[in-house]
């Protein structure tokens, strides 16, 4: 897949372009069916799937203060789109002057003559334009105008929920990974650069890689995780903590740590792709060393049970 920085950095060739809109935070179920139908109707008819993505997401930059933190980084979301089969990914710049563009402009100016699109393919509830004045049922009419059609994904829905990146949220706020995952497709995935700790975890046979996660990204809440490590072209069971070491500490940052379950190498300054499958337990302040290797115990022997490498 290629990734076009810019849309004026987008040639238009030969082949007619498929166009999926949207932000995609989490590339979940809804999501995938968007950018498989897109991919389908492009390979139908010979032509080039792509993305269109506002960087940063708007509400970064309208509304700083209430934009929601991310489910996947960049990075992560052009692997989750080049694994579906897309063609390309055009990610362009939010700024102050494009948010105050009419839906009409937009569609001029970057659908029509920036990228000449065949088709186009939204959600039901995409929004565009200022203050999001646009929707589907407009995008429909300016394509008529402009030429092009316009595809509208319906609702995806598990468990009779309509599937979101803001239910994900949720789901991650209560430490429902198993629900989080339906949604998405996939486990939540962090990845980040292994930095020092406190070393407390190696004193007591426990050793715990400090994982330095994107502030920007959304994490699950506090507690004791089951999950998976990639590393090195494989996968380890793993214990995942996430939270404020109250034990030790009474006010301490926030802090994802890793046990990798029957492993011995150094890791310090390598990136590990770090998985959650479920919630172990709260996080809980113990009385000593010995109970807090007590239970780690019990926390890794429930992880191992539990997983099933892939």
């Amino acid at each position: 897949m290629q990734i076009i920085k810019g849309v004026e950095n987008y040639i238009s060739g030969a082949s007619p372009l498929y166009l999926a809109l949207g932000n995609f935070d989490g590339v979940h179920l809804g999501h995938q069916k968007l950018i498989k139908d897109s991919i389908a109707k492009s390979s139908q008819n010979k032509g080039l799937s792509g993305a269109f993505i506002f960087d940063p997401h708007p509400a970064r930059v309208i509304n700083p203060s209430n934009a929601p933190k991310l489910l996947v980084t960049n990075e992560r979301k052009a692997e989750l789109l080049a694994d579906l089969g897309m063609d390309i990914l055009i990610y362009h710049p939010f700024t102050t002057d494009i948010a105050h563009w009419s839906p009409r402009e937009f569609v001029q100016r970057i659908l029509v003559e920036q990228l000449n699109v065949k088709e186009v393919f939204v959600g039901f509830n995409h929004t565009f334009g200022h203050k999001g004045q646009g929707d589907p049922a407009l995008l429909t009419s300016l394509g008529e105008e402009f030429g092009f059609a316009v595809n509208v994904t319906q609702p995806v829905t598990v468990d009779d929920m309509v599937v979101s990146s803001s239910l994900i949220r949720q789901m991650l706020g209560e430490g429902n990974m198993e629900m989080a995952a339906k949604l998405l497709g996939y486990n939540l995935v962090i990845e980040g650069m292994v930095t020092g700790g406190e070393r407390r975890g190696s004193s007591i046979g426990f050793p715990t890689a400090n994982i330095e996660f994107d502030p920007e990204l959304n994490i699950p809440a506090v507690g004791v995780y089951s999950g998976t490590v990639w590393f090195e072209d494989n996968y380890y069971k793993a214990v995942i903590n996430i939270g404020t070491k109250p034990t030790f500490h009474e006010e301490f940052p926030l802090t994802v740590e890793v046990h990798i379950i029957d492993f011995n190498q150094s890791i310090y300054g390598k990136r590990l792709q770090v998985s959650f499958y479920h919630k172990i337990r709260d996080q809980i302040k113990f009385n000593g060393l010995e109970e807090l290797r007590a239970q780690i115990a019990r926390d890794c022997d429930e992880a191992a049970n539990r997983i099933v490498l892939p």
